[in-house]
């Protein structure tokens, strides 16, 4: 990702818009979260957590992974503000290189479309992953108006489970379930939620 870009962001990242769509995406979010209390959360591109840090009351514990610190400060500043014990930050860009992390669910929302290389990053959060974990997805659709050098124009279902599928994960769900008006690159555009799972005893490889 373009580090600087998101740094001098970070300050003005939550407008109202962004804050709008979050809570769409949070709701949508929760219905996957459901009996998870004993379970820990990552969300990978969390950015200033606008969606995790709405979920952390549903988990025992919430780790924001960001590669911009600012954005990640922001999150600080959140979290202390609001008193929240379960959260915490980590500042590092899996396309670098992978910490020594887990966890039982990790939340990608509308991050994959800035990483280049989808599958190296799909395996990534496979190998995160505790056995029985879950993926979940948010993203755009596919989207022809939209062009960008540095940004997928969304994601067709039907390839993205292959991906999925080719990394390890199984039991793939995908669905639409919002339609906004100028939410993409200020393009009408539709997003999408997937979750996958980890089987338990997995030893895939994904090669």
């Amino acid at each position: 990702m373009e580090q600087n870009v998101f740094e001098e962001m970070a300050k003005r990242y939550d407008t109202e818009e962004r804050k709008e769509l979050a809570q769409i995406v949070v709701e949508e979010v929760k219905r996957e979260l459901q009996d998870s209390q004993t379970k820990s959360l990552i969300d990978y591109g969390s950015g200033t957590g606008l969606a995790s840090l709405e979920l952390t009351d549903l988990v025992a514990s919430t780790l924001l992974i960001d590669s911009s610190e600012q954005m990640l400060e922001v999150a600080k500043e959140k979290i202390t503000q609001r008193a929240i014990p379960n959260a915490d930050v980590l500042h590092s860009d899996f396309t670098q290189g992978t910490p020594d992390v887990k966890a039982d669910i990790v939340l990608m929302s509308l991050v994959l479309l800035h990483i280049p290389d989808t599958r190296k990053i799909l395996q990534e959060m496979f190998t995160i992953l505790h056995d029985g974990g879950k993926l979940i997805i948010v993203d755009f659709d596919k989207n022809e108006e939209i062009s960008h050098p540095k940004v997928h124009n969304g994601f067709v279902h039907s390839e993205l489970k292959e991906t999925l599928s080719g990394v390890g994960f199984t039991s793939t769900g995908i669905k639409t379930f919002h339609h906004g008006k100028r939410v993409f690159m200020k393009k009408d555009a539709s997003m999408f939620i997937a979750s996958s799972m980890k089987e338990v005893n997995s030893n895939y490889s994904g090669n």
